[in-house]
């Protein structure tokens, strides 16, 4: 049965300009990280995609690397958009990386001009699309010159590939030089894509913070894993699930789930009773919060792997305020716990 979308799917999400653009983007967006590879059942992804769009969630973002196998997200969002979402493309926001591992040899990862546009031209090839609103370069690369990597991302927009460029996981002082190399070669940086979360706060750290560089430059910020990898989330309360990411090792390893931090998301769960959500909600609500310094949070990137958690994820968009007496009481508990695994990566 053809998918028609709902007529009130605008009527109670907010949407939020990225930085200085004319560009919006929904409060919460829907990543494809994990749950729309070859390992989820096709039926169950397109439930998920589906009832996102009726809730008002316009940008679906992606990575070449997503899977598994590499790739596969990408290929079965492909056959999502020809057979439910290729009438309202010119409403959807698609986006998609490269920098990670994805095919074997020197030229398969990281940020050579090569390697970005090739990944790019197959991403593209992968999801059927002629182009990608947002093109990141995934994180960056010690070893290319940020010009190459950057001069690779405007090529890609002047190309009519990717209408915006963005970047992910770049420190505050990587962030201004991309930002500078970029507004020099006339393609602005749109917007950054860094982890961040309750119990990861490192774009809050420094001076300036990643935050505070973001507004300077006008750029937006989205911002992935606010559950904290399925941390956030009332799963860990009494012990790791044999089906959870941490039982799996996926992105979530035991180690993470020491008791210090166990008993931060149980602090955390308790504040969130407190304002009558759950605990996804209030964490999602907190990254997109007012800040005291630099602008707010565009958008935060959620996961889901079913429709029921999407929809639990997406009612935070109606209680995103907090009194001061809230966030003290948060801030008790919302202390960064050494789970960013992207650092070193990066």
């Amino acid at each position: 049965m053809a998918f028609e979308a709902a007529q009130n799917r605008y009527q109670n999400m907010p949407y939020r300009r990225v930085g200085r653009s004319g560009l919006k983007l929904p409060a919460v967006s829907l990543g494809l990280w994990h749950n729309f590879g070859d390992d989820k059942p096709f039926e169950v992804q397109r439930a998920i995609l589906r009832r996102a769009f009726d809730l008002g969630v316009t940008h679906f973002d992606l990575a070449n690397n997503y899977g598994p196998p590499e790739g596969s997200a990408e290929t079965n969002f492909g056959r999502h958009m020809r057979e439910d979402f290729l009438p309202y493309r010119d409403e959807l926001v698609i986006s998609t990386k490269a920098g990670y591992l994805m095919w074997p040899g020197p030229y398969g990862e990281w940020g050579s001009r090569k390697y970005l546009l090739s990944s790019l031209d197959a991403s593209l090839k992968r999801m059927g699309l002629d182009y990608v609103d947002i093109f990141y370069s995934h994180r960056p690369d010690p070893n290319t010159p940020l010009e190459e990597t950057m001069g690779a991302l405007d090529q890609a927009v002047r190309s009519g590939k990717a209408l915006y460029a963005g970047i992910s996981s770049y420190t505050p002082e990587q962030t201004r030089d991309a930002a500078r190399i970029m507004r020099g070669l006339g393609t602005p940086l749109l917007i950054h894509q860094p982890s961040y979360s309750l119990l990861n706060r490192w774009v809050e750290d420094a001076s300036p913070s990643l935050l505070e560089v973001l507004d300077q430059e006008g750029m937006g910020c989205i911002a992935f894993s606010p559950l904290a990898q399925g941390m956030l989330t009332d799963r860990y309360l009494k012990g790791v699930p044999e089906d959870s990411r941490a039982a799996q090792n996926k992105s979530l390893f035991p180690q993470m789930l020491a008791e210090e931090n166990l008993d931060r998301v149980r602090g955390l769960n308790e504040m969130a009773e407190n304002r009558g959500q759950s605990l996804a909600q209030m964490a999602i609500a907190w990254v997109l919060r007012e800040q005291s310094k630099g602008s707010p949070v565009t958008s935060a990137l959620i996961g889901a792997s079913s429709v029921t958690q999407l929809e639990d994820s997406l009612a935070a968009v109606a209680k995103l305020s907090f009194t001061g007496e809230e966030a003290a009481a948060i801030d008790r508990f919302a202390v960064d716990s050494d789970i960013n695994i992207w650092k070193p990566k990066s």
